[in-house]
């Protein structure tokens, strides 16, 4: 099969991926062996291939926003059949007894695995995904526009959670790419003022066509005190004026997984008043089935940038350039 490794972590321009012909992987019990539709093309994959994050698994297969089609199954698997329709996304094991899993928040594990970093993913032909991991997709989508729930929608929906935002506040969103853009029609569909801020044009006109209240600069503030704001722009810089802008008692989430140094804080401009800012750390399974429910009965308008597979390395690419506007695909 075809397949994509990180053979070289760094910068994109140095060449980090090798394009590979690889064997097509065998089910292990309890897996699904899966066959690639479209893979979603996510930051974090870009971290993976620059070296932002630490290599877990030298020559690894990026990507983990898979849309694919069961074609075997591992011993022990009940509930699938071949034929059936199935979402790979990032969280892929915990341990399932820590107190973390015991409470719901197996996202915190600390023996979680996670596709495309620890364990090959979906910039390939085929892909393995046990089975209690792999996720059921809502109708009313194509397969390029299903991708990008599987992490884009996924993060951005916990960083919503994260963020408090109270019912008909005032949400800033900073930085609109894949995440934000779907983030953004989630807070809206519940009532919430959306105010983006970005410093690209292009995401700023796609904020105002989705019903954002107002798009502007990242480094202005918005019109108007924010109740919760999330930063999806891995630019720790960031963190200030969105602390800034927020309103007494305001929440501030990141979402994302690498994030800049962040400059000294003013405690006084920044956090008085019960400002807090808080991490995301992935998602659990019970966020990404609560998620995709709701992108069923919502449907939600993904805007997507195809590329071939063999265009996987062109496209981080032009995602490093910030040259995608929406969520990149791969269509394998």
């Amino acid at each position: 099969m075809r397949a994509w490794r990180v053979v070289r972590p760094g910068p994109m321009a140095t060449g980090p991926l090798e394009a590979v012909r690889a064997p097509v992987p065998r089910p292990a019990a309890g897996e699904l062996l899966v066959r690639v539709l479209v893979c979603g093309v996510c930051r974090t994959d870009l971290h993976v291939a620059e070296d932002d994050l630490p290599v877990h698994r030298p020559g690894v297969t990026p990507g983990h926003e898979v849309v694919g089609e069961v074609v075997a199954l591992g011993a022990d698997v009940t509930g699938f059949a071949a034929g059936d329709r199935v979402g790979i996304a990032w969280l892929r094991a915990t341990c399932g007894h820590c107190r973390y899993c015991r409470s719901g928040r197996e996202n915190l594990c600390p023996e979680s695995r996670y596709t495309g970093w620890d364990a090959d993913g979906g910039y390939a032909e085929y892909a393995v995904v046990t089975a209690a991991y792999a996720l059921p997709l809502p109708g009313g989508y194509r397969d390029d526009e299903l991708a990008p729930l599987l992490c884009a929608g996924l993060i951005g929906y916990r960083a919503l959670l994260r963020a408090e935002l109270p019912e008909g506040g005032r949400l800033g969103i900073y930085g609109f790419g894949g995440s934000a853009h779907l983030t953004a029609q989630v807070a809206l569909a519940r009532g919430a003022e959306v105010h983006v801020l970005t410093r690209s044009a292009a995401a700023r006109e796609l904020a105002l066509a989705l019903g954002a209240a107002s798009a502007g600069d990242a480094a202005a503030p918005p019109p108007e005190p924010l109740d919760s704001a999330i930063l999806f722009a891995p630019v720790g810089d960031l963190v200030r004026p969105a602390l800034a802008a927020l309103d007494r008692g305001g929440t501030l989430a990141i979402a994302g997984i690498h994030l800049s140094d962040v400059p000294p804080l003013n405690y006084q401009r920044h956090l008085f008043q019960e400002r807090q800012i808080r991490s995301v750390t992935a998602n659990t399974r019970a966020d990404a089935r609560e998620f995709l429910d709701f992108a069923g009965r919502h449907h939600l308008a993904v805007s997507t940038v195809p590329y071939a597979l063999d265009a996987a390395d062109r496209a981080l690419t032009d995602l490093a350039g910030d040259r995608v506007t929406g969520a990149a695909v791969l269509r394998v």
